[in-house]
C-alpha cells in the first residue's frame, strides 16, 4: 500500500490530539538554558518522569524490543538535546530508564507524580499519553500487559478515558492498514538499498530511516497535525521491510 493511500485511509487521524502543536513550544534550549543538570533533577523533572513511564511500556511485555530500542535510543538524543550538558544528560537519561524498566511496584506514584506536574496543562497530558500508547504499538500490536500499564498510567494522570479509548481505537486501525511490502524488491526499495548489499549496509539505511520518521516527543514540536499518524505507518512499513530483508540475508 502506498503511503499516498494510506494517509487518506487514516485522514485526520489525530487531528484533535496533535492540533496544538504548532503553538506547543515547552520543550526547548531556551526553556531549560538554566536547569541544573543532576540525575535528582532529572527524575522530578516531568521529562524525567515521563522518560520513566517509557520504560514501563516498553518492558510492560517482558523485553525491549528492536525496534523500541531503536526509538527510544533517538528519543534520549533528541530530550537530552534540549538540556545543559546534552552527553551527561543523555547519560543520566539512560541510567533512569534503566533503573525503570525491570520495576513495576512504582507506576502509579510515577504517573500521579507526572499528573502533578503537568495538571493544568492538556497539551502535554495528550502529548505524553499519545507518545506511550503509540510506543505500545509500534511492533504492530499491544499484549494484555501493554495494555494493564497504558491503563495504570491513563488513571493515574487522570485523562479522559473517552480520550484514552478514541486514541486507542485509531491506533488499532490505522495498524491493520499497514501492509507488509508484498515482495523482497520493494523492501530493498523502500530502504533504498540493493540485493547486493551486505547487512551492516542495509542495517545502516534502516537506522537512518527510523531516525528520519520516527515519532519522537520533541521532534513533534512544530509539525503539523498529519505528522504523528505518517510518522507512526511509516516507522511501521520500515520496520517490516528491514525484518524481510534479514530473514532472505540470514
Amino acid at each position: 500500500m502506498g503511503n499516498l493511500l494510506l494517509l487518506l485511509i487514516v485522514g485526520g487521524f489525530f487531528y484533535w490530539i496533535f492540533n496544538s502543536y504548532s503553538r506547543y513550544t515547552a520543550y526547548s534550549q531556551a526553556a531549560f538554558k538554566n536547569f541544573s543538570v543532576s540525575k535528582e533533577s532529572l527524575k522530578k523533572s516531568d521529562l524525567g518522569l515521563f522518560v520513566a513511564l517509557v520504560a514501563k511500556v516498553a518492558k510492560a511485555d517482558g523485553r525491549v524490543d528492536a525496534l523500541e530500542a531503536q526509538l527510544i535510543g533517538i528519543m534520549f538524543d533528541d530530550i537530552s538535546n534540549v538540556f545543559p550538558e546534552p552527553e551527561k544528560t543523555k547519560g543520566i537519561l539512560k541510567e533512569i530508564f534503566n533503573e525503570e524498566k525491570d520495576r513495576s511496584d512504582n507506576i502509579q506514584d510515577i504517573a500521579y507524580a507526572l499528573g502533578s506536574a503537568i495538571k493544568r496543562d492538556r497539551a502535554k497530558q495528550q502529548q505524553f499519553m499519545g507518545f506511550l500508547i503509540q510506543l505500545a504499538f509500534i511492533d504492530g500490536e499491544v499484549s494484555q500487559s501493554e495494555d494493564l500499564v497504558l491503563q495504570t498510567i491513563a488513571s493515574a494522570l487522570e485523562f479522559n478515558p473517552d480520550a484514552y479509548h478514541a486514541i486507542f481505537e485509531q491506533f488499532e486501525k490505522m495498524m491493520k492498514n499497514v501492509q507488509p511490502k508484498a515482495n523482497i524488491s520493494d523492501a530493498y526499495k523502500l530502504l533504498g538499498v540493493n540485493e547486493n548489499d551486505d547487512i551492516n549496509t542495509i542495517k545502516k539505511a534502516y537506522r537512518k530511516q527510523i531516525r528520519e520518521y520516527h515519532p519522537d516527543i520533541i521532534k513533534s514540536q512544530g509539525k503539523s497535525e498529519a505528522y504523528m499518524q505518517e510518522a507512526t505507518a511509516k516507522t511501521q512499513e520500515i520496520n517490516q521491510a528491514y525484518e524481510m530483508i534479514k530473514k532472505v540475508k540470514q
